[in-house]
């Protein structure tokens, strides 16, 4: 590692080269402070690439109040994030980086050409033009005896001084690209409150598919559809069949819910509505026309149109005295129950729950127990469903944290 000349501007080193480590990279070169960010891997934002494979979903069109309540218990936090830096600021924070955005039919928005790379690379040429210096391959490893970072790269362990500290690790999930958690030991023995990182927008187990299920169908999505837990409205969407349970955007969509009940009660029992816009009552109808030879599966398919995967997993889920009465089958399409018993693991997760905790720092996301470091981006404890939410708050916090390290350095 080089020296760095002599200079009266102060020194900020960032800890991951996320969104939230970027952001705060950003916010503090153009304030003239001396920036040096570190990033384990061989180059900044994989998880942000691999994010926007198959379409960069940057952020969500809809209205705020909605937006807003994504993020759950964590709603007042999240705000406090995004005053400042919401929904439309950061679109108009991509245009300035000369990429057009547009808003899909579910209100999604997305970068012009659908694409993470070019969005990527314009940010860093403005961060590098800005005086940023990023290290890669660089992994920190927590501070030595004098309270310096500890660093080790391709020429060994160095010890890097600086006036404040940005810590944008990333949370638990997707190891691979870097947010492997590592970081969790170093602050907990510093005495910083952690909630216990889990899963979050993942897939589910069940007990077991027949083989049956499993050989003919795992891998097959439940195109519209609608699912819900007792007691709340149902979602509409789309999921898939996996060899151990079910995964995708509606189950995601759920996740945080299904998780909490299976923490509570050991397991939690989704209801699946196969026939969303048919009413119960005409669905008995329909099943109780005569169907002379044909069988049920052609039955079923004739007046309901229902066959392949979805006409498997009611075969699963269901007995044959469902299946002879006409009511009770007709309830079964509408809320088939199907009981999860875990999460997948948390590093196949998109993203992670848990984290520092917003207790554990000030407004300016400082850490109480250390002052002049500062978090920001998936290691904070919060969650949000995936459509955007995720990377809206990763941005905005570090932000936040960038301002917040510009005060301290002024106080």
């Amino acid at each position: 590692m080089t020296d760095t000349p002599p200079t009266t501007a102060p020194h900020v080193a960032i800890i991951g080269g996320g969104p939230a480590g970027l952001m705060a990279a950003e916010v503090l070169s153009q304030a003239g402070v001396r920036v040096d960010l570190y990033d384990a891997m061989p180059s900044v934002g994989r998880k942000f690439l691999l994010a926007g494979v198959g379409g960069m979903n940057i952020t969500h069109s809809e209205a705020y109040p909605a937006f807003i309540s994504r993020y759950a218990e964590r709603e007042h936090d999240i705000a406090r994030l995004l005053d400042g830096f919401d929904a439309d600021a950061l679109r108009a924070w991509i245009h300035g980086l000369g990429i057009d955005t547009f808003v899909g039919t579910s209100g999604r928005v997305f970068p012009r050409d659908m694409k993470a790379a070019p969005l990527l690379r314009a940010w860093l040429k403005r961060l590098r033009d800005a005086g940023v210096v990023i290290h890669t391959r660089h992994r920190w490893h927590g501070w030595d005896a004098d309270g310096a970072l500890r660093i080790t790269c391709p020429q060994g362990e160095v010890s890097v001084q600086a006036d404040a500290v940005v810590l944008a690790l990333g949370g638990g999930s997707w190891a691979r690209l870097g947010s492997d958690a590592a970081w969790l030991p170093w602050l907990q023995a510093r005495g910083v409150d952690i909630s216990p990182l889990q899963a979050a927008n993942s897939g589910f187990e069940v007990t077991g598919w027949s083989d049956v299920l499993k050989g003919r169908f795992a891998g097959a999505p439940l195109k519209n559809i609608a699912l819900s837990l007792a007691g709340q409205a149902p979602r509409l969407g789309e999921f898939v069949l996996t060899e151990g349970g079910v995964e995708g955007s509606l189950v995601y969509a759920w996740s945080a819910q299904i998780r909490e009940a299976i923490n509570r009660e050991g397991s939690a029992t989704v209801l699946l509505d196969l026939l969303p816009n048919r009413p119960v009552d005409k669905i008995e109808a329909a099943l109780r026309k005569p169907r002379g030879s044909r069988s049920m599966a052609r039955h079923l398919h004739g007046q309901l149109g229902l066959d392949g995967v979805k006409a498997a997993l009611l075969r699963e889920l269901t007995g044959p005295e469902v299946f002879a009465d006409p009511a009770r089958l007709a309830a079964a399409l509408k809320a088939l129950p199907i009981t999860l018993v875990r999460p997948r693991p948390l590093d196949e997760a998109i993203s992670s729950a848990g984290g520092v905790k917003f207790e554990a720092m000030d407004r300016h996301l400082m850490l109480t127990r250390l002052p002049g470091v500062f978090c920001a981006g998936e290691m904070l404890d919060w969650e949000a469903p995936t459509g955007g939410y995720l990377l809206t708050a990763c941005f905005a916090s570090g932000r936040r944290a960038g301002l917040g390290v510009l005060e301290w350095l002024r106080r």
